[in-house]
């Protein structure tokens, strides 16, 4: 990020490869085969393997064109993977009851080999309730505790399956910026923030993701009350008491207040075990280690001016997360929370996440309805954004539902995302030639990318500082009703293409309930960069750190 207050971001999903960043994965591999094919094949079976290697080229090539629908590819992958889930009994979700496990097996156990029908009927099922019972919701699919006794920063220990495990953190933050503020601010705010970012992007950093996380709420008077019920003067009249709560009536309707957190992810590499054997013997060493590192991250945010840093123990994660499926619990709201409680009943539709909860004050059953959708940069229009181009999103009048914005930024070290930014500007100038050649009129999107490409290299400029990062976003949208959600999902999207340059918000139907976990603040969402070949042989030759150091 350049000290400039106004940067380019959009366009862009990944870096140039043979076919340009604009060709999807599935497109490149389906073309690569056919052309392989078309090539050993033709001597043997004559002009025929031509004929079906071109109808073939015609069908990936329709097939794999994004629209702002998505490709019939991805709509078909869609389909399928929800009639697979409803086919096994994985669209619902039970949280695991010893007790209940028991009986269920003991009684399929008893009536495994009867002929009633009857029982029959009923051993599917018992079946069924048993895949939907599960430790865990899908959102956080492999999660466990490192460290989660009160008090004390809760370290949460995931293992995602086809993932590296990796160790998360979370923070509650007060925020940087308070009402109104100067461009002076903004600008300074947004440069802290940077800073921090640079300075754990170095490959010796064992904070490799940052996940700043937002939610967006409707405003609670529970602390007011809570005053009022401390320094209320007894001999007060009884107008006036209910006068100041018509105030906190009136001031709570259609207000929406925003909760700020960010979350770390330290991936368990080798670097990380050999780093943390110096501190300790086994998981104590990590405990160790993650405490310097936990501090160290409090220091950073400080000096980030994110005002109020405090990271949250297991139960508050955990109270975090449930709340995000049951806004009826308040975010704070522990009571009876134990770190493993991270899931309440619910059920997937298939562009919905449908939480079956209870509200904690009542008693009464709450039905919540959730739908996430992705950000991705090759979804946005290239153009140039200032530090508060997402205001609209988080505090936009236009808006006034439940949301959680969240943005996962992997660190790229400099001299990776220096190598990659030098081959897309290459890429893109040859692009713009060949556009322009014999007097034609080039495209302005490419002008645009050449430009962005440039000025991304300017950026990682030697003794510049800076470094790379690779980044997605997430949103989730909550509602009361199907109708309601559905409302809350076109607003949402009217705003980000309206105001935002958000040209479409890739939804991620077919498996909400999962999705939901990428707005929850344990780093969930992110597909890790490749590294290039010349930076895994560097780290191979810097090996893991001389045994003998003492850091």
């Amino acid at each position: 990020m350049s000290d400039d207050s106004r940067y380019f971001l959009g366009g862009e999903g990944a870096h140039r490869g043979f076919f340009g960043a604009s060709v999807s994965r599935e497109r490149a591999v389906g073309m690569g085969v056919v052309i392989l094919a078309t090539m050993f094949l033709t001597p043997m079976f004559g002009m025929w393997v031509i004929a079906a290697g071109l109808a073939l080229a015609v069908v990936i090539f329709f097939a794999t064109m994004n629209t702002h629908r998505g490709s019939i590819l991805e709509r078909r992958q869609r389909r399928s993977r929800w009639k697979a889930r409803q086919t096994a009994g994985t669209d619902r979700f039970i949280p695991y009851n010893e007790g209940r496990w028991a009986l269920l097996t003991d009684a399929l156990e008893r009536t495994r080999k009867t002929k009633d029908k009857n029982e029959k009927q009923a051993r599917g099922d018992w079946n069924r309730e048993l895949v939907a019972m599960r430790a865990v919701p899908d959102g956080a699919d492999g999660m466990g505790w490192l460290q989660s006794s009160r008090g004390v920063p809760g370290i949460a220990w995931h293992g995602p399956v086809g993932e590296q495990p990796y160790l998360s953190v979370a923070f509650a933050l007060g925020g940087q910026l308070r009402g109104l503020e100067s461009p002076a601010t903004i600008r300074a705010a947004a440069q802290a923030f940077s800073r921090f970012l640079a300075n754990y992007a170095p490959e010796g950093s064992l904070l490799r993701t940052v996940q700043p996380l937002t939610r967006v709420l409707p405003a609670d008077s529970a602390l007011q009350e809570w005053w009022l019920m401390n320094n209320l003067d007894e001999t007060a009249p009884a107008d006036a008491m209910r006068s100041y709560e018509e105030v906190l009536i009136k001031t709570g309707q259609g207000a929406m207040v925003q909760r700020h957190y960010i979350v770390g992810r330290w991936p368990i590499s080798a670097q990380f075990v050999a780093t943390a054997r110096k501190y300790g013997e086994g998981r104590d060493g990590w405990r160790a280690l993650m405490a310097i590192e936990i501090e160290a991250v409090v220091r950073a945010l400080n000096e980030a001016r994110m005002g109020t840093v405090e990271p949250l123990t297991a139960r508050g994660v955990t109270a975090v997360i449930r709340h995000m499926q049951n806004p009826s619990r308040p975010v704070d709201y522990m009571a009876a929370l134990t770190p493993m409680d991270l899931g309440e009943a619910s059920h997937d539709e298939f562009s919905a996440h449908v939480v079956d909860g209870t509200d904690p004050e009542t008693g009464e059953p709450v039905q919540w309805w959730h739908r996430t959708a992705a950000i991705r940069a090759e979804s946005m229009a290239i153009a140039e954004r200032s530090p508060l181009w997402l205001v609209d999103a988080l505090i936009g009048r236009e808006l006034d539902i439940v949301r959680t914005l969240s943005f996962h930024i992997e660190l790229v070290p400099a001299a990776e995302a220096k190598q990659a930014a030098k081959g897309d500007v290459v890429k893109d100038m040859a692009d713009q030639l060949s556009e322009t050649a014999n007097g034609k009129l080039g495209n302005d999107e490419t002008s645009t990318r050449v430009l962005a490409a440039q000025r991304r290299r300017a950026d990682l400029s030697a003794g510049s500082h800076h470094h790379g990062a690779n980044w997605v976003g997430f949103v989730t949208v909550t509602a009361t009703s199907r109708d309601e959600l559905a409302r809350a999902s076109r607003r949402l999207a009217e705003v980000c293409e309206t105001n935002l340059g958000i040209e479409r918000l890739d939804w991620l139907d077919s498996y909400q309930s999962a999705a939901s976990g990428t707005t929850w603040p344990i780093a969930r969402g992110l597909q890790p960069r490749k590294t290039t070949f010349s930076a895994a042989a560097m780290n191979m030759l810097a090996g893991r750190g001389d045994k003998e150091a003492i850091a």
